[in-house]
């Protein structure tokens, strides 16, 4: 009787690699996003926040208080607020129940007050009762995050910072400029694909566009001036 051969083990496939090819940031080439950007400062050589505010201080508070709400909601309550107090300590005097009743026709404004006072108190107690001008330093206060700490820096310390919001996610991905699953992938690929003569202002550029032409349900691309370098294959007319 022939005795039965033990069948040869099969060759393990080598594991493969993971692809080290980094994925584009841009979906346009470098002269359209030359074009693009100069487009925009041509129609708005001077952009500035829609915010109202007189310092780092005041700014930080009306970006705290602007999410899910819109800056003239937000300034009309800041209004009220910063008539009494424009200052950290003016805020800790007011008191939670007194900023909550100045800024009551916010969304979540009973979490909004509770930051104001806190963020407040941090900034006297652990930054000499100025704004400190680090990210790192800003996302410490309660009630900012990378997106405020990125507007606060761009709009009072004019750092080339660019914070990326629903108009400006809406806007990078239609156009190709900068295309990501989320806020923060964005932002990377804005900060590598914005030339560095445009970066200062480009959060500007980008978020009143996005607000005022790039809307959401039916962008207004016939009176766009970045129509020409913009991807977005649905145009209206």
């Amino acid at each position: 009787m022939t005795q039965r051969q033990p069948a040869k083990p099969k060759p393990i496939a080598a594991a493969r690699k993971p692809s080290t090819r980094r994925k584009r940031a841009t979906k346009l080439k470098r002269d359209a996003i030359l074009s693009m950007f100069s487009k925009l400062k041509a129609s708005n050589p001077e952009p500035e926040t829609e915010l109202e505010y007189t310092d780092p201080y005041t700014l930080v508070v009306a970006v705290a208080l602007s999410a899910q709400a819109t800056d003239t909601g937000v300034n009309k309550a800041t209004r009220v607020l910063f008539a009494d107090a424009d200052t950290p300590q003016k805020m800790v005097d007011l008191g939670e129940d007194g900023i909550r009743e100045r800024i009551k026709s916010l969304g979540l404004f009973r979490n909004k007050a509770k930051n104001v006072l806190a963020l407040s108190q941090m900034i006297l107690a652990d930054f000499g009762g100025e704004v400190p001008q680090t990210r790192e330093e800003l996302e410490l206060l309660p009630g900012v995050g990378r997106k405020t700490a990125n507007v606060v820096l761009n709009t009072a310390f004019g750092q080339p910072t660019i914070a990326v919001d629903t108009h400006i996610f809406r806007v990078s991905n239609r156009t190709g400029l900068a295309p990501g699953k989320d806020v923060r992938e964005v932002e990377d690929n804005l900060e590598r694909v914005v030339p560095d003569a445009f970066k200062r202002d480009a959060h500007h550029w980008l978020i009143l566009h996005g607000r005022y032409i790039c809307k959401a349900r039916k962008p207004a691309c016939n009176r766009c001036v970045i129509r020409e370098e913009c991807l977005f294959k649905d145009k209206t007319a």
